[in-house]
């Protein structure tokens, strides 16, 4: 079997792999990868190539991660506005429970609601910043 195939084959291998397990740094190293098995097509040393895989996928690794790093983290679910529409809305709390929760009318329903940690529970109008499976996280405005 020619060296280029089993680069090729590898190349495909990391592939299948990050298909299954959604690991993009996969595709980078497959990119490595296919570079050495065009380097084996053009009749270079097996050294040239390993050197070469290493380059070109590590090169793609460490791009990637630096293009990835300088871009923010996305938010959960729970408090990314994008997902949740109830984020940045208004809510007015009449009183506190002495267990740190409040009953809130909200969107024609009772929410139980609760304050961020470290803010004191205090009436007035809040801002939703999160939900909490079917509870309120609040700010006060």
């Amino acid at each position: 079997m020619a060296e280029s195939t089993l680069w090729w084959l590898l190349a495909g291998g990391a592939v299948v792999v990050e298909l299954v397990t959604g690991t993009f740094y996969l595709l980078m190293l497959a990119l490595g990868f296919a570079a050495a098995a065009l380097a084996a097509h053009f009749g270079a040393t097996t050294v040239v190539q390993t050197v070469l895989a290493s380059l070109v996928g590590g090169g793609a690794v460490i791009a990637w991660y630096r293009i990835r790093s300088k871009h923010p983290k996305n938010l959960p679910a729970g408090a990314n506005p994008d997902v949740n529409l109830d984020i940045g809305e208004t809510v007015m709390v009449d009183s506190w429970n002495a267990d740190g929760t409040a009953q809130v009318h909200y969107r024609g329903a009772n929410w139980t609601v609760v304050h961020r940690p470290g803010n004191l529970p205090v009436s007035g109008p809040h801002r939703v910043a999160e939900v909490i499976g079917n509870r309120l996280l609040l700010d006060k405005l």
